[in-house]
């Protein structure tokens, strides 16, 4: 494909070790992100469609890669927690293990910590993400303090973007990857926006009135680019 009005480059395939991915992972490829994992274990938390998968399989294609997006993944560990032992010994040479999605089966972090309290075992670095903590937190379980650092991968900054930075597109888009990447940025917005009420806002009950809400953000999207006079926006 060319390039669009923004100057984003999309490709249609690209390969990890081979692997066919995705137009929306092979554009994330070609942006380098100014992120810097720490040396141990750490939690990867971030908006949905930041592109910390992606970006994942591209920087640590070595890993064993747990996806509990997966049916088979996740019926397989929120039923048997423990298997995450037997892959981990079934795999002798992977130093490093990464679980995608780690708030749908919370209980493995239980695993987690065993495997990294034993000493006697090789050493290991687990990422382990999410969409942020607080669904982790409501479930009661350990966020494993002083094991396992907290970093958080943000969408797009203008200078990750360089020359591919438009900024009339971003301020009617945003700079989420899923949705410049997207071949209908405007309606995967509006389906990312949907689902962000529905799932993250709704379902969790953050909010009660969630048609007060929508018209909040409806308010807030009129202040980009401007000084917020917050006295504006609570009317």
């Amino acid at each position: 494909m060319g390039e669009g009005h923004s100057g984003l480059e999309f490709r249609e395939t690209v390969g990890y070790n081979g692997n066919v991915i995705s137009k929306k992972e092979a554009f994330v490829d070609t942006i380098k992100r100014f992120f810097n994992p720490p040396a141990g274990s750490f939690f990867l938390f971030g908006p949905r469609g930041t592109g910390k998968s992606t970006w994942l399989k591209g920087n640590f294609p070595e890993a064993l890669f747990v996806d509990l997006l997966d049916p088979d993944s996740f019926r397989t560990y929120v039923s048997h927690p423990e298997q995450l032992h037997a892959l981990v010994e079934g795999h002798p040479e992977a130093s490093r293990v990464v679980i995608d999605e780690i708030q749908k089966v919370p209980s493995l972090l239980d695993v987690v910590h065993q495997l990294i309290e034993e000493k006697s075992r090789r050493r290991l670095q687990f990422i382990l993400t999410g969409s942020s903590s607080r669904k982790l937190r409501r479930a009661g379980v350990d966020l494993l303090a002083g094991r396992v650092l907290l970093k958080t991968l943000h969408p797009f900054m203008a200078a990750e973007l360089g020359t591919k930075f438009d900024l009339e597109r971003s301020m009617r888009l945003g700079l989420l990857p899923l949705v410049l990447a997207a071949p209908e940025p405007e309606e995967t917005l509006k389906s990312y926006v949907s689902l962000y009420l529905r799932e993250e806002v709704q379902a969790e009950g953050l909010v009660r009135n969630i048609g007060s809400f929508s018209r909040f953000l409806e308010a807030m999207s009129f202040s980009h680019a401007s000084l917020l006079n917050a006295s504006e926006v609570a009317r």
